[in-house]
């Protein structure tokens, strides 16, 4: 059973950031070890960004990219897309539905309503996690989630952290999981060498007041180089909270030590910083700190979600998160005493080179579909 070719399913909503990462990688390394591959995607959000980064994928999706009605909020169109997935996944003869994020766990749960061979499995991503159980929303995706419980094969949580939240809010899965991180391809364990006039710090992330934006500005506003000089800091990226921010970082008289670059890719914009900088209030297993460390840049990063699953031995680094005063003391320590920043990135680098790998990561998933099947 362990070496049977696969027809693998995988459905998801919107295809940027952290989840679309996931799904591409693992997309390319199913294929490549041989297993046919398919996505279900949203065809309510396309632009020209979401269009590249599908094509770019056709070449491993065997089974082609189909687009159906994904709306962001509960509605008439959430009973009508499973029953899509569901045909879809019988005229492709599909071995596995594998469900990222809320929308996409629900369709390919829904979908085995009414029999078909397909074993489900879901990957939450965050998704119904970030849904507190004070609000109707919430409430409404944490009853469908214990429902849904039955049509799941397994559920793959990408930290610890997002495990024990989904047993904190929805209670302990009924069904089998596994904990299986997301990892790095081994380009990007490459050192990235700093441009000649790089920022003392660099942050890259989406301007948005959950990412800790405000606190990195108003911490900044207080370090100093080791010659006296002003701390400097670019950032990458965009945003609802991005004129907020530049009034920011007016007002505090830091438009000369702050530099505003736009959407940018991550691994070169590491380029344009010395340190990396995470100061999220929130997040789950971020793939920016995994990118940033794989990258070899020292890097300074809050207490929230799975980052200390990430830090692992260096963990006890990590900042509380909305914490001005023990920011501006990290970042001012990582300029002071950069012989140990760079010890400490060596380690962390070792650290996630053994356990955040993509070979890893996808080798487990493949391993987990096999033994799944071979029990039905």
């Amino acid at each position: 059973m362990a070496g049977r070719k696969l027809r693998i399913l995988q459905v998801m909503r919107a295809p940027v950031g952290g989840l679309f990462r996931h799904v591409a990688d693992l997309t390319r390394a199913l294929s490549s070890n041989g297993h046919d591959v398919g996505l279900v995607v949203d065809s309510l959000a396309n632009d020209a960004q979401t269009e590249s980064k599908l094509a770019a994928l056709l070449p491993d999706a065997s089974l082609g990219i189909h687009r159906v009605a994904m709306p962001r909020v509960l509605g008439r169109g959430d009973l009508v897309t499973p029953l899509k997935v569901r045909r879809l996944a019988r005229s492709l003869d599909i071995d596995v539905l594998h469900g990222h994020g809320a929308k996409g766990g629900f369709y390919a749960r829904l979908a085995k309503i009414g029999g078909g061979k397909a074993v489900a499995v879901y990957t939450p991503h965050g998704g119904v996690l970030h849904f507190s159980r004070s609000s109707t929303s919430g409430r409404l995706f944490h009853l469908l989630e214990r429902w849904l419980m039955a049509q799941t094969g397994a559920i793959v949580f990408e930290s610890a952290y997002a495990k024990a939240t989904y047993s904190a809010l929805i209670g302990s899965p009924t069904c089998p999981t596994e904990l299986i991180h997301n990892g790095l391809t081994p380009d990007e364990f490459v050192t990235i060498k700093p441009d000649a006039d790089a920022a003392n710090f660099v942050f890259v992330g989406e301007l948005r007041d959950l990412k800790g934006i405000h606190i990195l500005v108003e911490a900044l506003a207080e370090v100093i180089r080791p010659d006296g000089s002003p701390a400097t800091l670019v950032m990458a990226g965009d945003g609802p909270a991005r004129d907020a921010l530049t009034a920011q970082i007016q007002s505090l008289g830091l438009g000369a030590r702050v530099t505003l670059l736009g959407a940018q890719p991550a691994r070169p914009t590491f380029a344009r910083g010395l340190v990396a900088i995470v100061p999220s209030l929130a997040e789950s297993l971020p793939y920016i700190v995994l990118e940033a460390a794989a990258a070899q840049l020292p890097l300074i990063a809050t207490r929230v979600g799975g980052i200390p699953e990430i830090f692992g031995p260096t963990a006890t680094s990590l900042v509380p998160a909305n914490d001005i005063a023990a920011l501006t003391q990290a970042m001012q320590r990582a300029l002071d005493d950069p012989a140990a920043a760079h010890a400490e990135m060596l380690t962390r680098l070792q650290f996630i080179s053994e356990h955040f790998s993509l070979a890893r990561m996808a080798g487990s998933i493949e391993g987990l579909y096999h033994s799944l099947l071979g029990k039905g």
